[in-house]
């Protein structure tokens, strides 16, 4: 096992003191939106070993074999399949979608040929991943997942006293679909469509209206207010209407597909990704919007958020299994002196939350870690078994 050191994400959105708080560290002026737990080639984490730092990515270069184990290697190549994250989300993320595998790797291919630089702000694709999602809640946390049914949807926008609410419910209303999905949600976005400031506002005013006159759907438009006082104008706000309104408790976990639509919210979470920073924006963002590839790869069908209940291995640990390939979350809770198993093999990185507890392999030792300290266990150390008082996060592939 080896103690690592993670990497930080200021981004605008984040909270200058809700990772600092869980991490056991000084809080500063910045945000602090995400701290990054993996191998991933624009940031990885560093190993610590005898006062010398080497980022993980070398690490595991320097004998995949034996740090990820021949299956895995087999499977993803020579490298970690998945990315660990804490996510504080103190403002509103931005509409997105992360591509499916394919048109990742084309996307990726075609900005490498055209020499876009791979850290330019304007580049979609850093890498040739997909990038499925699963967050498990620290807190409550909101977000934006999937579509509604189209006649819901619909439901939303009558009534409303604002042309484009009109429109749209004649679009919904015409195609009951996922057709009517499609359209109502391209005309929000495509630039030829795109509704001006001025129509968006009447959108929100009509939605506040109906707020303080005893809203049917309160939920529905107090987010309209929080996008909208967050981004005013953007078109992103009217399309949180289309969307399904999520809230996961501490303990919940939600998974998301390639192709699934979301905006998080607000809150502490734990994510657990493919190895992949592809991002597809289309709004409610101060970054990189590319609409066209937003839509391309958006899957319109409409369904409810795909909620992952855990399975309990050895009464002291629930595991969050994702329905791919790379990667599975699991939680331990130990509150005793007793030696708990861990699921799980091949490269493990592991996250103490609380507490303290000492991690033990059958070959190389132990080693203790406390709130907010890390480690990477490669697949040559085998089982692994937790002792301890305190709670510990898991991430390895199935």
């Amino acid at each position: 096992m080896h103690r690592i050191s993670n990497p930080t994400q200021s981004y605008a959105w984040g909270s200058t003191t809700a990772i600092p708080d869980l991490m056991g560290t000084e809080a500063g002026s910045a945000p602090v939106a995400e701290v990054w737990m993996g191998a991933h080639p624009s940031s990885p984490s560093w190993v610590e070993d005898d006062g010398a730092r080497v980022p993980l990515t070398e690490v595991i270069a320097a004998d995949s074999a034996r740090t990820l184990g021949r299956d895995v290697e087999a499977r993803f190549g020579p490298a970690l399949p998945y990315l660990l994250k804490i996510i504080a989300a103190e403002h509103p993320l931005s509409l997105q979608v992360h591509p499916h595998v394919t048109r990742a790797a084309e996307g990726f291919a075609e900005e490498e040929a055209a020499g876009v630089p791979i850290d330019a702000p304007h580049r979609s694709y850093r890498d040739a991943n997909h990038k499925p999602e699963l967050v498990y809640a620290l807190t409550p946390f909101q977000a934006l997942c999937g579509f509604r049914a189209p006649r819901r949807a619909a439901e939303l926008f009558a009534g409303l006293d604002a042309p484009l609410a009109k429109e749209l419910h004649g679009v919904l209303a015409a195609q009951p679909s996922a057709d009517g999905i499609r359209a109502a949600f391209t005309q929000l976005l495509e630039p030829a469509t795109r509704p001006s400031v001025e129509e968006v506002q009447q959108l929100v005013d009509a939605c506040a209206e109906r707020l303080a006159a005893g809203s049917p759907s309160p939920r529905a438009d107090r987010t309209v207010a929080v996008l909208a006082s967050e981004y005013p104008g953007d078109p992103g706000i009217v399309t949180s209407l289309l969307l399904n309104p999520v809230t996961l408790q501490p303990g919940d976990a939600m998974f998301v597909p390639a192709g699934g639509v979301h905006a998080y919210l607000s809150g502490l979470a734990v994510e657990v990704m493919a190895s992949s920073d592809n991002v597809l924006r289309a709004g409610l963002t101060p970054k990189h919007v590319d609409v066209d590839e937003l839509l391309r790869n958006v899957d319109y069908v409409a369904a409810p958020p795909i909620r992952i209940a855990p399975e309990t291995f050895h009464g002291a640990t629930k595991v969050y299994y994702a329905p791919v390939d790379d990667f599975e979350l699991s939680v331990t809770t130990v509150d005793d002196e007793s030696t708990h198993p861990l699921p799980g093999r091949g490269p493990r990185i592991l996250l103490c939350l609380e507490g303290e507890v000492t991690v033990s392999s059958r070959d190389d030792g132990e080693l203790t870690l406390t709130r907010g300290q890390t480690a990477f266990a490669p697949a040559s150390d085998g089982p692994l078994c937790v002792r301890g008082v305190g709670r510990l996060v898991q991430a390895d592939v199935p």
